[in-house]
């Protein structure tokens, strides 16, 4: 009998889950949920924070696991808010980026997917550039009503296709590519 989920996202965010529960049904991935307040160490690598958290998922969940760690970088801002932009988001929330960000509104999103399991840690990064717009546009979640991509003067909160362009898109779509092969090979 096959069991229900090929893996878990770990994460407090169901936000963050419904997304990567979508894009990776599309290449056969069977994704569960399973919510957890993860241990978030105070760094300025997202990969540093994403592997951290991705072991601390796997001691709690004892299964094969993936965790999703992301930050906005705004270039006039030095990178800000980074790899704090969970926080920040929590502590200031969009009018508060919206008022620090000048007249230069480049951005990028970056994304870091991690899997875990007994034996495995292995990390999938993409990036996004887009621009933060000068007002709030859309009913999104976290920084989306925000965010402009590049080639687009929607907001993430306005794309209906958000899930196929996004950075966590791109970081998920090269887990699946890597996740895929090891199981066909575990297979033979």
């Amino acid at each position: 009998m096959r069991k229900s989920f090929d893996l878990y996202f770990v994460s407090s965010n169901s936000h963050k889950y419904k997304e990567a529960k979508s894009i990776l049904d599309s290449f056969g991935i069977r994704l569960g949920f399973f919510k957890l307040n993860l241990e978030e160490i105070q760094s300025n690598s997202l990969k540093e924070i994403a592997e951290n958290k991705a072991n601390d998922a796997f001691s709690k969940c004892k299964k094969p696991i993936i965790i999703e760690d992301d930050g906005l970088f705004i270039n006039s801002l030095n990178g800000f808010p980074g790899p704090y932009s969970s926080y920040i988001f929590k502590t200031i929330g969009n009018k508060g980026i919206l008022k620090l960000v000048s007249s230069k509104r480049n951005a990028k999103f970056v994304s870091i997917i991690t899997y875990c399991d007994k034996k495995t840690l292995k990390t999938f990064d993409a990036k996004l550039d887009g621009t933060i717009s000068k007002s709030q546009k859309g009913k999104g979640w976290g920084y989306d009503p925000i965010f402009i991509p590049k080639n687009s003067r929607k907001t993430f909160a306005e794309i209906n296709h958000k899930n196929e362009l996004s950075h966590r898109f791109k970081a998920l779509k090269r887990f699946s590519s890597w996740y895929l092969r090891k199981m066909e090979s575990n297979d033979r």
